[in-house]
């Protein structure tokens, strides 16, 4: 057997790693063509089976896939805890950020950090925004048997509202409304979701809901509101709605700090069914997600889909959402203080304890 000298093993290991180190720049020289043929991509979902979100999500990954280059498979996995923050957590420390994992969660996720949460460690003007397929339309709603019939009856009368958590939507909304415009919306709390909450109003135990969207109305609850089952009393977002005939939530800012207040608790629905992946992927693989979900948005076949479902699309694209998320953290430092202490007194944090409806 031939010896080895010293020599020649310092020139092998030398090879070695001139190897390695060229099988790297080959692999990070890929093509998205080259990356994503015969991959599968998990497309994340914060809320559980049957949700609105998942709906929107497992119709996305059907019809994206052909517009994704190199047609990867895309799977979809429920990842639900603290209201969308177990995910958020998940694709900001732990997912691979090679782009094969991105998702979708709770619009008003990515602006918990301004509006003071604790223990939020992701940074929403760093992570990789995809999409959106649609801007939402929050509603507020009575039951048919409530004697609530309007908005201006919710400013005198009670109406029990189901809540998921002190710092979820569902009750930190209708408490700054409370505050804010005079209403008298009555929280009761401990409800897991959105299908919990509507099955709550036809047990009995509330009869109406806040916070809700349009699209999932359309979706889930169109029967009953065609039958008369479901009253819109009012929507939260500015002017008028031109489906439906209710105030907006504007129409009763009595004075401009009020107004300032709506305008940013408002502006999460701006960012709809948000998708986004881990900070820091490639910038190719991050330009065909994007591409690839707004051909997919444009797909006849995704479209006729959505009709039957009757899932409203109004698509946004990545870029126009990181610069709704950077516009909304430049937001006037007196605006969000009063936003804050509008949440927090909502929440009872100034008085030691919740602060009656």
């Amino acid at each position: 057997m031939q010896a080895i000298s010293k020599g020649m093993m310092t020139r092998r290991a030398a090879l070695a790693g001139l190897a390695i180190m060229t099988g790297g720049s080959l692999a990070q020289a890929q093509t998205p063509v080259e990356f994503y043929k015969g991959k599968q991509i998990q497309m994340m979902v914060y809320s559980g089976a049957g949700s609105t979100y998942d709906t929107y999500a497992r119709l996305l990954s059907r019809h994206m896939v052909r517009h994704i280059p190199g047609s990867p498979n895309i799977v979809v996995q429920n990842m639900i805890g603290a209201g969308g923050l177990k995910l958020v957590d998940y694709l900001n420390r732990i997912a691979p950020k090679d782009g094969t994992v991105f998702g979708t969660v709770s619009r008003g996720n990515p602006f918990d950090p301004i509006m003071g949460k604790k223990d939020i460690e992701f940074d929403p003007l760093k992570l990789t925004w995809i999409g959106s397929m649609n801007r939402e339309v929050a509603i507020a709603l009575s039951w048919g048997t409530s004697p609530v019939k309007t908005f201006e009856d919710v400013r005198k009368l009670e109406l029990l509202v189901p809540g998921t958590g002190a710092g979820a939507d569902s009750e930190i909304i209708p408490r700054a409304y409370n505050n804010l415009a005079g209403t008298k919306f009555k929280i009761v709390s401990g409800y897991t979701g959105k299908a919990e909450e509507r099955l709550s109003v036809r047990r009995g135990e509330t009869v109406g809901l806040i916070g809700w969207s349009w699209a999932a109305l359309q979706t889930q609850e169109w029967d009953d509101y065609k039958a008369g089952n479901w009253r819109i009393i009012a929507h939260l977002g500015k002017g008028k709605h031109p489906e439906f005939d209710a105030p907006s939530i504007y129409d009763f800012a009595t004075t401009p700090e009020t107004r300032e207040t709506f305008e940013f608790l408002d502006a999460t629905l701006a960012l709809g069914r948000p998708v986004f992946a881990p900070p820091g992927i490639p910038k190719d693989r991050e330009a065909a997600l994007r591409a690839g979900l707004a051909a997919a948005l444009k797909d006849p076949a995704f479209l006729a889909e959505a009709q039957r479902q009757k899932l409203d699309i109004s698509p946004a694209s990545g870029e126009d959402l990181a610069e709704r998320v950077e516009r909304l953290y430049r937001t006037p430092t007196a605006v969000v203080e009063r936003t804050q202490a509008v949440r927090k007194q909502a929440l009872g944090l100034e008085t030691g304890g919740p602060k009656a409806p």
